[in-house]
């Protein structure tokens, strides 16, 4: 893919990923120039007022086009085209002046990114990547991030191991505490509610934080580990969102889970200039602007915009994910949260889940370069293990042990029974 490296400090650079036929008066270059003129300030003809100090100012400018090897079909359908139209792909870079976009996201999402999918005469455009200046830096970025976690969840070093609250609905606050309690006992960091989890009318927020907490502090009171929860306290109305904040803060918690797509932008701005809590962002709803590979945005540049709003912790799913995400696109997302934007302290920490249970460690382990900053969440692989939920978490912690220490599973699992009763679960 293309790089956004050497970007002017004026300007916003934009990699796109274009597709148009190899049809008279259709080219790469065309579109790309199409793309900065109808972004910036051109239009279907010449205006008047569109003066060369105009466009110093403010016209964006393709800075490169780099061909890619062209398909035989298109990326979304044209009916309009020939039979046997080949079909010409690349990525345009494109500069947006800095004066025109300023430093606001809404900006950014409607110029350089929404307007270009309505674009004629192309067969698939991507959002690859975008580079910020400097001054972009004024977002507040993450408040916890990866040192703020693993503070909050006193593990200095290694992965986190973390759970979720099995079944994902229909459990009552009482009912929740006491699967609560199990996984506290069973010796997890972090557990988590469902995204699907918010205040349904058989679980309101603040019953299920009067019923969690008080668990979570006996635990922490008996043993001196103090498990982080993360309640779902995502809304539509900011100002519902927030007292729901301010209850779990109240109460002693230390973490939310927020479903960004379903907040918006402004919502996320909102709540995270006032919160006190570790955000933990799920993603649900991504999968509709990424799923098709000629259509939508990139997670690196995606998740640039929610590391710039707050997030501390990323659900990337992970290696034989149980959704329909490859591995080698686990493995990028994983590595776009911990890429600086400005420095070190705005990286995400990344949540490894999706039908995690210890086996696919040594496979993650290898895949993100021995990379440990990293939660690892399992719900099934824990809830569901044949010793019950503590052999599961121990199971994961064994997995993992044998990773870094490059000892295939089956042999580490020999003297080990949790291990190898996962094995014998879930390996086939």
């Amino acid at each position: 893919m293309t790089e956004t490296v050497n970007a002017p400090h004026d300007c916003v650079r934009v990699v796109y990923r274009l597709e148009v036929p190899d049809l008279p008066g259709s080219s790469l270059e065309a579109m790309a120039a199409k793309i900065a003129s109808d972004q910036s300030t051109g239009t279907f003809t010449d205006l008047p007022e569109e003066t060369d100090e105009v466009k110093a100012r403010c016209a964006a400018r393709v800075v490169s086009v780099t061909p890619l090897d062209p398909s035989d079909r298109p990326g979304f359908p044209r009916p309009e085209d020939p039979p046997g139209t080949r079909y010409l792909r690349g990525d345009a870079v494109v500069d947006f002046p800095l004066e025109a976009i300023g430093t606001d996201i809404a900006a950014l999402m409607t110029i350089a990114i929404g307007g270009v999918f309505a674009a004629k005469g192309l067969s698939g455009v991507r959002v690859m990547d975008f580079h910020l200046p400097p001054a972009w830096a004024c977002h507040p970025g993450p408040q916890f991030g990866i040192a703020g976690s693993r503070a909050l969840m006193g593990v200095p070093e290694g992965p986190m191991i973390a759970s979720i609250i099995k079944p994902s609905l229909g459990l009552r606050p009482e009912e929740t505490a006491r699967v609560v309690r199990t996984l506290c006992e069973a010796g997890v960091d972090f557990i988590k509610d469902d995204e699907k989890l918010m205040s349904p009318a058989y679980s309101p927020l603040q019953h299920r934080v009067a019923a969690i907490m008080p668990v979570i502090e006996d635990h922490a009171q008996r043993t001196g580990k103090r498990v982080l929860y993360a309640f779902g306290i995502s809304a539509a109305d900011p100002d519902v969102m927030m007292r729901n904040h301010d209850a779990v803060l109240a109460a002693g918690g230390g973490a939310a889970v927020i479903n960004i797509n379903s907040i918006g932008t402004g919502g996320m701005s909102f709540l995270r200039k006032r919160s006190g809590l570790c955000l933990h962002a799920h993603r649900n709803g991504w999968d509709i602007l990424t799923r098709h590979p000629a259509l939508g945005l990139e997670f690196r540049a995606y998740q640039k915009i929610w590391r710039l709003l707050g997030v501390d912790q990323f659900q990337v799913n992970g290696i034989a994910a149980k959704y329909w995400e490859p591995d080698d696109s686990f493995v990028k997302s994983f590595g776009d949260c911990l890429r600086p934007i400005f420095s070190e302290a705005d990286r995400a920490l990344p949540v490894v889940c999706s039908g995690q249970w210890g086996g696919q460690a040594p496979e993650t382990y290898r895949r993100t370069g021995g990379r440990l900053d990293l939660m690892y969440l399992g719900g099934g692989g824990i809830h569901g293990h044949p010793m019950g939920p503590a052999a599961g978490v121990t199971a994961i912690r064994q997995a993992w042990d044998a990773a870094a220490s490059g000892i295939p599973l089956a042999d580490y699992a020999r003297s080990r029974p949790e291990l190898e009763a996962s094995l014998r679960k879930f390996g086939k």
